[in-house]
């Protein structure tokens, strides 16, 4: 009996680690949201001290620890979650080593947002992996808007650094940081019932708790390193990333809103069999968020294409729209963008557009 005890409880162990090894890791990293401050001795006015005096951080250059809302002078800095922040000033830094597991894809979630009506950039690097994210569009009201940047880890440990890379006359001026959290994500694999790999756009970066805006995925991401796995963000202008907490999506947890006409496009290259035949269909509406007017989706497979047109009266309706295709290629890629631009028609300033959902490629027997 002891015998068959002592056997139960090393499967309980052996199982619950391996529960643990296969669950992925997702969360704020540590002090992720500045709201850890640093000791008095640390930080004179705004400007910390020593690169080591943000806890959990490592600072270089001219970093102030700031918090949100009106500001002397008249400036006003947003913040997207919680109330504290770090301002980078000309070629400044932050940085923080993370654990995680070698060859796995991460996303790294953040608020970021510019503090100037001048050209401002924010480049994050996890090397060998290094990004320019471009902060002079502002795609909600408030400024501050949400990113995510995805990487594919190396080693156990990276060194995720965010750097103000550009010189401003104004010292003033610069980039603010307001949070940070990381998820690891899961590859999507194909199936014989759909080509698509997340097709739903379930698997994605981490969504902040308190940030109703959604979540932005930049521009020109490569679908080896993208934050939303599988997809290709091949426009100029990001793309959104929206969750049924504060949308209305068509079907699961999450959709991406096309929010920039044709500068903002999602793509993704399936295996396909030459001259063989397929049914491209997908979901289109809008996310119940003031976004009013006639919209349309353009997608594109092989030599076809199809206009999918939807008029919103923001009240999160959608339907299904369906092309079929010939393939030319064992590789085919399939690819969606918004040809008109919208903002919404309650502040008249936030950047909107249709919801894309459900993608799905299937064979058709001749």
């Amino acid at each position: 009996m002891a015998k068959i005890v002592s056997l139960l409880l090393a499967f309980n162990f052996v199982f619950t680690c391996v529960l643990a090894t296969a669950t992925p890791f997702e969360g704020l990293l540590p002090n992720g949201n500045f709201e850890e401050p640093p000791k008095a001795t640390d930080v004179k006015k705004t400007v910390l001290l020593g690169k080591n005096s943000l806890p959990k951080w490592e600072t270089n250059g001219l970093v102030e620890y700031i918090h949100g809302g009106p500001q002397p002078g008249g400036m006003y800095f947003p913040v997207a979650n919680g109330v504290h922040a770090v301002k980078l000033g000309n070629e400044a830094t932050i940085s923080q080593t993370i654990p995680v597991k070698v060859g796995s894809l991460y996303a790294v979630t953040f608020g970021a947002s510019r503090t100037c009506a001048q050209q401002q950039v924010l480049r994050v690097s996890v090397p060998p992996h290094t990004g320019d994210l471009p902060l002079q569009t502002l795609y909600c009201s408030d400024g501050a808007d949400v990113y995510a940047y995805g990487f594919k880890a190396n080693s156990t440990n990276v060194r995720l650094t965010f750097q103000n890379p550009a010189v401003h006359e104004d010292p003033k001026c610069g980039p603010i940081i307001d949070v940070v959290a990381i998820k690891e994500l899961l590859q999507p694999r194909p199936t014989r019932f759909n080509l698509v790999k997340n097709d739903g756009f379930e698997e994605g970066p981490y969504g902040l708790s308190n940030s109703s805006n959604g979540v932005l995925l930049p521009p020109r991401q490569q679908d080896v390193t993208s934050p939303l796995p599988g997809w290709i963000i091949e426009s100029i202008k990001a793309v959104k990333l929206i969750d049924s907490k504060y949308f209305n999506v068509p079907s699961g947890n999450a959709a991406i809103e096309l929010i920039a006409g044709r500068e903002s496009a999602i793509a993704q290259i399936i295996r396909t069999i030459p001259k063989k035949l397929y049914m491209l269909t997908f979901a289109i509406g809008d996310a119940k968020n003031a976004c009013h007017g006639d919209m349309m989706v353009e997608a594109f497979a092989a030599k076809e294409t199809v206009k999918a047109g939807f008029k919103s009266e923001g009240k999160g309706k959608w339907k299904t729209v369906s092309m079929k295709f010939q393939a030319i290629s064992t590789r085919t890629r399939v690819s969606f963008y918004s040809s008109q631009y919208h903002i919404r028609a309650d502040d008249t300033v936030s950047l909107c557009g249709p919801v894309i959902d459900q993608v799905r490629v299937v064979s058709m027997r001749y």
